[in-house]
């Protein structure tokens, strides 16, 4: 007789993965801006809403911007220069158009790791080139404490 000194074969148990993309943390929920509104009314906005800036889409939900506190610190530092405390002017002179995005497929550790390589607190979501949520650096944290160990 042979005896097997292998022990107790261990079951295992199929483990459900849980999906950890952007879209399934974004924000979808947005306040937007449009590239005609003027400087008065996104500062309005931005103080009556508590941000510090958002996304500026087209009349077709296309992005075109960012706009952000920052841009408008710099229309109040002009206005200071010109003796003129009017914020003139229109979000589409003021805005970043240079705009870093995302998809909503994207793995949200990888999201992690452009958050510390890029040093941006928010980035849009865009599918096939509309504006479809935003997702922060706050939603990548939300979204790793709802994770289970054994599952990531």
């Amino acid at each position: 007789m042979v005896k097997s000194y292998r022990g107790v074969g261990s079951i295992k148990t199929k483990v459900k993965e849980q999906r950890v993309t952007v879209e399934d943390y974004m924000t979808r929920r947005l306040i937007t801006f449009h590239p005609d509104q003027t400087m008065d009314q996104v500062i309005d906005v931005l103080l009556a809403k508590g941000i510090a800036g958002g996304p500026v889409i087209d009349d077709n939900k296309n992005l075109c911007g960012i706009i952000s506190d920052g841009d408008c610190l710099k229309e109040v530092v002009k206005g200071k220069y010109n003796n003129s405390p009017k914020l003139s002017g229109k979000v589409s002179d003021h805005m970043a158009t240079d705009v870093k995005w995302v998809s909503p497929e994207m793995n949200i550790f990888e999201l992690a790791q452009m958050f510390l390589s890029m040093r941006l607190r928010r980035f849009p979501v865009l599918r096939d080139g509309k504006l479809i949520g935003q997702i922060s650096q706050k939603d990548v944290m939300r979204a790793v404490k709802k994770l289970k160990n054994t599952t990531w």
